[in-house]
């Protein structure tokens, strides 16, 4: 019997250091486990981790300091399998620190290019503290992504709320309402962005935007030129700033800055990389420089088709290719002057008295002959103006030749136009004295002169 007794009191004893060894022990390897990690000793946690998990598979504490060695070591796949693990297997009333943990599934899922799960991590975290600002902020920004703008828009604010200093929180909100077309409150939000953080490259950037829309190209140019500094809005801030040089008549500077802007990106096939090529054509295009204008265009459609109205800009100049043609529109205004005189005199057979240099093209008083007089034995003169233009001539400058016309009791005018000349311009030259040489007529006319 006693000897009965003494087996029961040993099977106690052994169950009582089984359970000690469990409730005691382990915790004593899970603290280890921590002090190795604070320390650094990623392989010794890596180890002792995976010793805890084979006897002890369901072990939360030691998967959670397992993932969290992985990620020290930046092998982020593993410590996600890990830390989803733990997840699974709950936190609740584990040795496991919990903002820190869902901080990092959240960084982990955003890395991994999850948003929904960045997100409901988030949605957790703001519960636990919801007087953390940069939770909100967090999420806010994982709306923005998934386009819920209206979500993202109401964490901001509450982020804005609880931390009115932080330039992020209003860079962000600046930048929605500069997209919703809201100028006003958009400049409010910017500038405070700029006030608390003063490298904010976007905020300078859709600040840069508002005063461009406004037409402020001095304040855009310089808010483009802060956004610079920053890698992300870059190339967005060269394009933009060469928009504004173009806006400004600058086409040197506008080139300038649209170069180094493909320059920079170095990938010719980027979206960056053919809209900077199609407004360094349009650029080229305004400035009558049409054979760089297309060697833009040419090699954006050869990247894009459908890019813009790149294919319609092609079709449009198609006619341009012609050696004669290119020299027209290309030449320096010397050049150019020259080349008008000899198409009058060699092409037309009149004499040329007078010329000038006009916006867009050149101004030339010829005499028709001294066959051709007009009763009084008088010689006939008459005034053309060369222009090179991308669109179509209309009925003003057509009105504008007359009066020019009656005011130097001259008779007859000619208008050359490299475009075309629109309908209502048609029709007002019809039985007056103004003919109208077209893109057709002035082809043959340079062919005459060219040889």
């Amino acid at each position: 019997m006693n000897e009965l007794i003494i087996g029961i009191l040993i099977m106690g004893n052994t169950f009582l250091l089984f359970f000690a060894v469990k409730y005691l022990v382990a915790p004593s390897r899970i603290e280890t486990l921590a002090k190795l990690l604070k320390e650094g000793n990623t392989r010794g946690v890596i180890k002792s981790a995976r010793a805890i998990i084979a006897k002890q598979p369901k072990n939360a504490e030691a998967h959670y300091y397992l993932g969290m060695a992985y990620l020290a070591e930046n092998r982020t796949s593993a410590a996600l399998i890990e830390l989803k693990l733990v997840s699974q297997l709950g936190i609740m009333g584990r040795a496991i620190p919990e903002i820190e943990f869902r901080q990092t599934m959240a960084q982990l899922f955003i890395r991994g290019h999850q948003p929904e799960e960045a997100i409901k991590e988030y949605l957790l975290l703001i519960k636990l503290a919801p007087e953390k600002a940069e939770f909100y902020y967090q999420a806010g920004k994982l709306f923005v992504e998934r386009n819920r703008i209206d979500m993202a828009k109401q964490y901001f604010y509450k982020a804005g709320e609880l931390n009115p200093y932080d330039g992020r929180v209003h860079c962000e909100l600046g930048s929605l309402l500069y997209k919703e077309q809201r100028p006003q409150e958009a400049k409010i939000e910017l500038e405070k962005a700029i006030q608390f953080s003063r490298r904010n490259g976007q905020a300078y950037f859709y600040l840069g935007k508002l005063f461009k829309d406004a037409q402020d190209y001095a304040a855009a140019l310089q808010s483009f030129e802060q956004a610079l500094q920053c890698k992300a809005y870059k190339i967005n801030a060269l394009i933009e700033r060469g928009i504004c040089y173009m806006a400004l008549d600058a086409m040197d500077k506008a080139v300038l800055e649209l170069e180094l802007a493909i320059k920079t990106i170095g990938d010719e096939t980027h979206p960056d990389s053919l809209y900077a090529r199609y407004f360094m054509g349009v650029c080229y295009e305004r400035f009558n420089h049409i054979d760089k204008a297309l060697a833009q265009w040419d090699r954006v459609y050869a990247i894009k088709k459908h890019f813009y109205d790149v294919e319609n800009k092609l079709a449009q100049y198609a006619d341009y290719r012609y050696d004669v043609l290119k020299d027209y529109l290309n030449y320096g205004d010397e050049q150019f002057l020259a080349l008008c005189k000899d198409m009058v005199t060699k092409g037309m057979g009149f004499k040329v008295q007078e010329m000038k240099v006009i916006p867009n093209g050149s101004e030339l008083v010829a005499i028709e002959g001294h066959s051709l007089m007009d009763e009084n034995n008088r010689d006939l003169y008459c005034l053309m103006r060369f222009y090179r233009i991308a669109e179509l001539v209309h009925e003003p400058v057509i009105y504008t030749m007359l009066e020019d016309l009656k005011r130097h009791n001259i008779h007859r005018g000619i208008i050359v136009t490299n475009s075309g000349f629109a309908q209502d311009a048609i029709d007002y030259a019809e039985a007056r004295s103004v003919e109208l040489f077209d893109k057709e007529k002035l082809l043959k006319l340079l062919q005459k002169t060219i040889p």
